[in-house]
């Protein structure tokens, strides 16, 4: 068994992030943590005890705040705002982004600004510690008053309804935990609100879509420099003086990364003192600048979600020190949604950059390899139609890139009138990410194809492993042949991450270990 990670509340890291969404850690708080929570379920004891009236603890909620909640009720208010607010539609959340969802929400709760009591926090971590998941659907959310839906989806396993994924296994959610010993919750004031407000599953499926980015940012990376080798293009637009005047810090670490790569490349240098290209086309010439923009993107987005992992975002906010409650709209996703639209640009402008040197590489004209990659081009068709499934997932990358946060929808009686549309601004990098990965890895099989055909010369030692990763499965394209398991065994590379490590680590966000995440 993995050993307990302890969860130092707001401190998290993007490793630690990237860690939780990609295995399961077992994890415990300190101390302290119970000690800051219990303080504020005084402060919310007291406003009961003295009949004072406060949003969220006893009053209705939305447009219905103005409705006060006798004390006897309070109770039956929570467990009621969650079975209500559970209204998701769609498939539902994978496992990994569930879990991930969980630890961010004890992540926030155990900070002790939201009043709720230690059997709360207990209980979300009897799911998490046990690989409980909720099942959670996709869809419901506009990312203002927090995620309340899929939240709610959450919740409804703390009460005994609704369903949770166990190894893989739907299952009826009351009968699986009462099957574990578990002791299903009767909400007390604020809880069930505390719950259900927050950004937490913008923010995971935000997280997914970053450390998926980054993914295809690395295997864009080594196949942009194979592509060079394979067009026999110059080094010259990496040459650090040309980014040192611009003095963009993306491009100029990136070009240094292509340097690095391409370093010691027989190819490079059978053509340095005589090159017929006058100059190379944008895809090639230009990867710095725009690859470069591109991680400046990443990082931004990156710092935004880094932050939000860290926050406590429900409503009202208990600061027990002072004893003030305040009602605030922490939960308004406007951040993550912005964010979110930064990094779609950004994984679209990865994966088209790469669609045009696919395009680059079989026109034997601009590339000077044979036609789409093949001998005897003609009786065979090479990496046409691959070239034209990248063009496609290129081409639905621009549509999905369209920012979300530009769109609103007043909801609740107009009382929420403006929402950040996070959500499924979150949700569609999951996609893009896919479509790029598919898009760099037909490069990736294009760039390895095309640097064969200079052989004896060889491509540098870097690139060699790169090469010697996709012929593990993939041999030369000799003649035509059913292509698809190649795609989709070169992807299965890019997603599991086996480019990171040809970049330098601090290159990707997630990769600064033991950095808090800001």
């Amino acid at each position: 068994m993995a050993k307990e990670f302890l969860l130092q509340p707001g401190e998290l890291t993007l490793a630690d992030l990237r860690r939780v969404l990609e295995s399961h850690l077992p994890v415990k708080l300190p101390k302290s943590a119970y000690a800051a929570m219990a303080k504020s379920e005084k402060a919310v004891a007291a406003v009961i005890a003295e009949g004072r009236t406060v949003y969220g603890i006893n009053t209705g909620f939305g447009e219905l705040a103005k409705v006060s909640i006798s004390t006897e009720k309070i109770g039956h208010l929570q467990r009621n705002l969650v079975l209500s607010h559970a209204t998701g539609v769609g498939n539902p959340l994978s496992d990994d982004v569930v879990r991930l969802i969980l630890f961010m929400k004890i992540n926030a709760l155990a900070q002790g600004y939201s009043g709720i009591r230690r059997d709360v926090i207990d209980a979300l971590l009897f799911l998490y510690n046990n690989a409980i998941y909720p099942v959670i659907p996709a869809k419901g959310s506009v990312g203002a008053s927090g995620d309340l839906a899929p939240l709610a989806h959450m919740t409804l396993p703390l009460l005994g309804v609704g369903k949770v994924r166990i190894g893989g296994k739907e299952q009826d959610a009351a009968a699986a935990l009462k099957k574990r010993g578990f002791t299903f919750l009767t909400l007390a004031p604020k809880e069930g609100l505390a719950l259900l407000n927050g950004t937490q599953v913008s923010t995971a499926l935000a997280l997914a879509g970053l450390f998926k980015t980054e993914d295809c940012y690395a295997a864009a990376v080594v196949a942009g420099a194979l592509s060079i080798d394979a067009a026999k293009g110059s080094t010259a637009p990496f040459y650090p003086e040309i980014q040192r005047v611009r003095g963009q810090q993306g491009q100029i670490e990136i070009a240094d990364q292509y340097r690095k790569l391409i370093k010691g490349s027989a190819i490079r240098e059978s053509h340095r003192a005589v090159d017929s290209k006058v100059q190379d086309p944008y895809c090639l010439r230009c990867m710095p600048q725009v690859m470069g923009a591109c991680l400046d993107q990443m990082r931004y987005a990156a710092g935004i979600f880094g932050r939000e992992a860290n926050a406590v975002t429900d409503n009202p906010l208990i600061f027990a020190e002072d004893g003030n409650i305040y009602s605030g709209g922490n939960f308004h996703a406007e951040p993550i949604a912005m964010a979110a639209d930064a990094l779609a640009v950004a994984i679209a402008e990865i994966g088209a950059m790469s669609e045009r040197r696919i395009a680059m590489l079989i026109d034997a004209k601009v590339s000077g390899l044979p036609s789409f990659l093949v001998k005897d081009a003609g009786v065979n068709s090479g990496f046409m139609i691959a070239h034209v499934t990248a063009a496609a997932l290129a081409s639905e990358n621009k549509m999905l890139s369209h920012p979300a946060s530009v769109d609103s929808l007043p909801t609740s009686a107009n009382q929420e009138d403006h929402v950040s549309m996070a959500t499924h601004g979150a949700k569609r990098l999951i996609t893009m990410a896919r479509n790029t990965s598919d898009i760099v890895a037909i490069e990736l099989l294009a760039a390895a194809q095309g640097v064969g055909f200079h052989a004896p010369l060889k491509t540098s030692a870097q690139l060699q492993k790169a090469v010697a990763l996709i012929r593990e499965k993939v041999d030369p394209y000799e003649e035509d042949h059913y292509f698809a398991p190649d795609i989709a065994f070169a992807g299965g590379l890019v997603r599991a991450g086996h480019f990171r490590g040809f970049v330098t680590e601090e290159i990707l966000p997630s990769g600064n270990k033991g950095k808090r995440a800001a």
